[in-house]
């Protein structure tokens, strides 16, 4: 099968190479991965887990005056989830993205198919790049670029497959979903807006006429200024609508981060974010207020160890994050990055348990061994206190620590210049 694959590009893009730009590369991701608290704190009687990780991508572009293309097949797998002399692999090959990108002038086109959206600093739209699967959408996007100045306008509607009647979705992702995004870049300032309609598929087991699409809307700006040796970056969003349950959504998202190079080796990081919740941590009369910051790279805010949004902590008690941190270079292939989270419920807690969630610390190295070889390790550490407890239900009192260490192999296979 991986054979066909290859056969397929390389006719598509290798007989056309002539009269276009061409570029083949690869990847090779394993990450091995210590998990002793991740996610939740570490409950008695059980063993930590251990395991290794791999994602395995080939990718091809094409690219000319009037149209690029893009494809983007990848296996993902962990070692040893089939056993030796196997005739099939759990996942198999996947597509993670396959687009073409119409050019009709310089300044606009259409991108349609499977594709990464990734906005802004990744709150709300992002590519989920540490999950090995990563995220993508099949949407069609409308893209309209004149100087310093950017639109976007990008729609998806999501169906189980081909049907003669009904349009009910069971898929676990998101019925239909339309948005508009605009940018605007100045010297020393880039403002950015955003408008998402995210449609949620609700099915009544009891009376299939109730079945229903429910819809809600975030909208807010992304901020950044940057000048000399500071930068400063805001996030500003509110959600309305309803949710799946057909609650009424008010809710918020506030966030803020300063970085300031003491020197070009040396940064200092100070932030904070807040994403409102509900009391007692449930919706409540038909009210939800606990913000969903929906598609983003979720890894890449609140911790490491992924206690908040990472597929949990949904229509919760929200989050106060109050965090500072350094990176520091230690040569021109290396550089060592430390994060210290506090961590706080937004809302009331259940039982009258305090607000004080935690303190998160996370370390982390980078290497660049080659231009198409880097190591990453990192470690990390919660230190839970009484109302994590009652959030997360344990109150074993355990230690909750994770590490991991990840080889990125990025080769180009083969590169075309225009002729």
């Amino acid at each position: 099968m991986k054979k066909n694959y290859l056969a397929i590009i390389a006719m598509m893009f290798l007989g056309s190479y002539a009269i276009a730009q061409v570029k083949i590369d690869a990847e090779l991701r394993p990450r091995f991965e210590y998990r002793h608290g991740f996610k939740t704190l570490f409950p008695d009687n059980v063993d930590p887990a251990a395991f290794v990780s791999q994602r395995t991508r080939l990718n091809a572009t094409y690219s000319d005056e009037k149209l690029e293309f893009y494809l983007s097949i990848q296996d993902i797998r962990v070692w040893g989830d089939v056993p030796q002399l196997n005739s099939s692999d759990n996942n198999g090959l996947g597509i993670y993205q396959a687009w073409g990108e119409i050019k009709f002038t310089p300044s606009l086109s259409v991108k349609l198919g499977r594709q990464a959206l990734s906005y802004d600093d990744q709150r709300i739209l992002g590519g989920v790049g540490w999950a090995q699967q990563a995220r993508s959408h099949d949407v069609a996007l409308l893209k309209i670029k004149k100087n310093k100045f950017s639109l976007h306008l990008g729609a998806g509607f999501n169906q189980d497959g081909e049907t003669l009647t009904g349009t009910t979705l069971n898929t676990n992702t998101y019925k239909a979903m339309q948005y508009v995004w605009f940018n605007q870049k100045w010297e020393n300032l880039g403002a950015s807006f955003l408008l998402l309609n995210n449609g949620m598929q609700y099915i009544d087991n009891v009376n299939s006429s109730d079945n229903d699409t429910r819809y809600s809307q975030t909208l807010g700006t992304h901020l950044g200024y940057n000048k000399n040796n500071f930068s400063l970056m805001a996030n500003l969003y509110y959600q309305t609508g309803k949710d799946v349950n057909n609650n009424d959504l008010s809710a918020h998202l506030l966030g803020a981060e300063a970085n300031y190079n003491v020197n070009p080796k040396w940064k200092l990081i100070l932030g904070a974010e807040l994403q409102s919740g509900n009391d007692n941590g449930a919706p409540s009369s038909g009210d939800n207020n606990a913000f969903t910051p929906l598609y983003g790279t979720n890894h890449k805010f609140n911790g490491h160890m992924d206690y908040f949004y990472v597929g949990n902590h949904s229509n919760n008690v929200g989050l106060l994050d109050l965090y500072l941190g350094t990176t520091i270079k230690t040569s021109n292939k290396t550089d060592f990055s430390i994060r210290v989270h506090n961590f706080n419920a937004a809302a009331d807690m259940a039982s009258n348990a305090s607000k004080q969630l935690g303190t998160e610390a996370d370390l982390a190295f980078n290497y660049n061994f080659s231009e198409a070889i880097n190591i990453k390790a990192g470690y990390s550490q919660m230190f839970a206190s009484e109302g994590m407890e009652y959030l997360k239900n344990n109150f074993d009192d355990n230690m909750n620590n994770w590490g991991w260490v990840m080889v990125t192999i990025k080769p180009t296979l083969f590169t075309s210049a225009n002729k």
